[in-house]
C-alpha cells in the first residue's frame, strides 16, 4: 500500500483525515504542504491545481483523492481497518455524512472565521463576522450537547465519520 497524505499539521481539516487514518491504524506516508512557499508547493499544485489540502495520493490504485470526507469514505471503501467509518446501515450512514457535514460547515468554517480574525493585523478585524460566527457557534454547541447527552459517538454505537470530524472541530472550542 503506497498511501501519502498531502497536509499541514495547522490545518484542521487536515486533521479529520489523521484521525481516521490513525484510528485504523492505516499505513500512509505524510508530506507537509507549505503553499506558501512557491518552491515545494509547485509539485503539490500539479497533484491538486486548486491548492486545498489534505489530498490523498494512491499509487497503487493511482488515484488523486481530495476533499476530506471524500478522503475518508474511500479509505473506508479501498483500505478498511478494524472500524468501518461508515456504519452499514443505511440510515445510520446518512446520520453519519449528516454530522460530517455539520461539523464542517457549522463548526469549522466559523471557528476559522474567529481564529484568523486573531491572527489578523490591527485594523483588519472583523467584529461583525465574528459576532456572527460565535453566534453561530454557540448554536452549533447547544445542538451536540443535545445529541451528546446520552451517547458516546455521535452516530450508532461506534465511532464514525462523524466523530472523525468532530474531534478536530471541537479542538478549538474553549476560544
Amino acid at each position: 500500500m503506497a498511501l501519502t497524505l498531502y497536509f499541514h499539521p495547522l490545518a484542521s481539516f487536515c486533521h479529520k483525515v489523521l484521525v481516521a487514518l490513525y484510528e485504523n491504524q492505516t499505513p500512509f506516508t505524510g508530506h507537509i504542504v507549505n503553499l506558501a512557499d512557491k518552491d515545494t508547493s509547485a509539485s503539490f499544485l500539479e497533484l491538486w491545481p486548486l491548492g486545498k489540502i489534505p489530498v490523498l495520493r494512491d499509487e497503487e490504485r493511482d488515484r488523486t483523492i481530495p476533499e476530506t470526507t471524500i478522503i475518508i469514505e474511500y479509505l473506508d471503501r479501498h483500505y478498511c481497518g478494524a472500524r468501518p467509518l461508515l456504519p452499514h446501515e443505511q440510515d445510520e450512514r446518512l446520520e453519519a455524512r449528516l454530522w460530517d457535514r455539520f461539523f464542517d460547515l457549522y463548526v469549522q468554517v466559523p471557528m476559522a472565521k474567529v481564529v484568523t480574525d486573531r491572527l489578523r493585523p490591527g485594523g483588519e478585524h472583523d467584529p461583525r463576522g465574528v459576532a456572527d460566527a460565535k453566534s453561530a457557534l454557540g448554536t452549533a454547541y447547544d445542538m451536540i450537547e443535545r445529541r451528546m447527552a446520552d451517547r458516546t459517538w455521535m452516530v450508532g454505537e461506534g465511532f464514525s465519520l462523524a466523530d472523525c470530524a468532530a474531534a478536530p472541530a471541537l479542538f478549538y472550542a474553549a476560544i
